[in-house]
This record gives structure tokens, sequence and C-alpha cells, in this order.
């Protein structure tokens, strides 16, 4: 069967005329009538009748015309589906977001306003190696640096604050020492994330070089419920300087940690062989823009 054939077959069906079909599809009607002949011979059943000047649908022509009217409309569909996919996957970004989640999603919110027909899909796998921007963090990414040259890099320094109380026991203080919180840890127990993001592997990191074995009294692997509980006054834990958001200062206060100076580093990194795709390119620039003015307090 021709796809000539098919559409001839249709046309005829719909009009149960072949002079007026041909005319429709700009055939001479022998042409016609013998397209429609070869299709009955290759089916082995005839798919009209003669009804006085008229033609009609044969019982077999019926269920050929319910069957193939569907599949032929799916066809004609075709390419522009096609079209619009191709449209949809050049719009469409995938992000893997291992750190700054919270900075991460008000980015998007904002980028919205700018580009509503962009598509984000976020990911959350350290395996993933399909995405075209990743947003991780280290103690200090100047290795990984390194070993992703090729790609585009943006490396933002954040303080990690020690997130108290905001009462008389800490009013007078603005920083605290990593020897001073091992004695505020015998007072307040910790809230913290869950040992498998990498905040938490860094914080764990701080304290274990410092001789602090903090008592964990509750932990979530939601930053927010781990937010929400130091604001409650719960415990006291760990707080990134910009990237998990202002807090209620009136109950909460953070106090600068040094000796040494606790901080990571996050990072954004686009791949290179995605950097060519306009829309990751513009979401990248302006990610990269919105830390950079969230690490500055401009937000």
């Amino acid at each position: 069967m021709e796809l000539t054939q098919l559409k001839y077959f249709l046309e005829v069906a719909k009009t149960q005329h072949v002079t007026r079909s041909a005319e429709t599809l700009h055939v001479a009607q022998p042409a016609l009538t013998q397209a429609i002949h070869r299709l009955e011979n290759e089916l082995e059943v005839p798919l009209f009748s003669s009804k006085g000047r008229n033609i009609v649908l044969t019982p077999y022509g019926k269920y050929f015309y319910e069957k193939l009217e569907p599949l032929l409309k799916s066809l004609n569909e075709l390419p522009e589906n096609l079209r619009e996919m191709a449209k949809t996957e050049n719009a469409t970004i995938h992000l893997n977001v291992l750190a700054a989640s919270s900075l991460v999603t008000e980015a998007i919110i904002e980028y919205q306003k700018i580009d509503d027909e962009l598509h984000i899909q976020i990911h959350q796998n350290e395996k993933n190696d399909l995405d075209d921007i990743r947003i991780t963090t280290e103690v200090s990414a100047q290795t990984q640096e390194i070993k992703t040259a090729d790609d585009s890099n943006f490396i933002c320094t954040e303080k990690i604050y020690l997130a108290v109380p905001n009462i008389q026991e800490f009013k007078e203080k603005i920083e605290i020492t990593f020897d001073e919180i091992k004695s505020v840890c015998e007072k307040w127990g910790f809230v913290a994330l869950l040992g498998s993001k990498h905040l938490r592997s860094i914080c764990d990191k701080y304290c274990t070089d410092a001789g602090i074995k903090p008592n964990i009294i509750f932990e979530s692997d939601n930053p927010a419920s781990v937010k929400n509980m130091i604001a409650a006054n719960i415990g006291i834990g760990f707080w990134p300087e910009f990237s998990w958001g202002a807090l209620d200062t009136s109950r909460v206060k953070l106090l600068k940690i040094t000796k040494p100076d606790c901080k990571r580093d996050i990072l954004i990194t686009c791949k290179k062989n995605k950097a060519e795709n306009s829309h990751v390119e513009n979401f990248y620039k302006f990610l990269t823009g919105y830390f950079k003015m969230a690490s500055l307090g401009e937000n």
C-alpha cells in the first residue's frame, strides 16, 4: 500500500463520489479510479460498491476507513509534533541541584518572569552526568575546578554561621570560635541535615577537625525543616550565609565562626557541550549573577 492510495481512499470514502474527489485531490478521475482498484486488489476485498451514480463503502470499506482515518490523522500531525518536540527539548534545561536548593529555586522563579517558555527539570543525583548545569558544594572547589577545566565554572564562597537563640546568653556575641562552640554544645543540642547532604559533610569535617562531637537532637533531609527547627529555638545549628534565605532575627542570631573561618564553596558548572544552547547559556549567566548578588546581600 502506498500513502497516496490511502489518502485517495479516505477522500473518496468521505465524498462517496469519484468525480468530486478527483477535483478535490487535483488528479484525473481515471487515475483516481485505478488507484482505488489497485488498493482493493492488494487488500483482496472490495472497499466500495455502486449505488446509482454514486458509490458507498462496503462493510470492508467501513472497517478500513474507521481504522485508517485516525492513523493518517496522526501521521499528518507528526511533522508539527516533531517540530514542537524539538522546540521543547531545546528550551529544556536539566539542573542537577546538589547544594543551595533554596536559592536555586528563588532564581528559577525570578527567571520565569523573563522567559516563561523555558522548561526546567531539577534532578538531585550525584551520579547523573546528563545535566546541563550542576550546582554542588565543597570545602574548597579548587580541585574540582581543575577537573572540569573544559566546562564553564562559577565559584561562590559562602560563610557558614552558627545559628543560636537570640537570648541574653549570646546577646554580646558577634562571632564564635570552634573552641567556644565545644562549650556551647554541652548545653545546646544540634539541629542538622542528614549525613548524605553535602553541607552536613562539610560541617561534620569542621567539627571533627576541631575535636567537637555535637549532640544531634534533630535531623532531616529537608533544609526547610532544619531552618524551621532552629528558628523555633529547638537547638542550634550551622546556617549557610545566603543560600538558605532569611531567618527571624528576633528569635535567632547568626554568629560568625572563626579559628578557623567556617565556609564552603558553591560550584556552578555548565557543561561545555551544553553552553552552545542559548537557553542554557542565558540561564547559566542569570543563575551565576543571582548567586553573585546573593553573596553581596543584594537579593
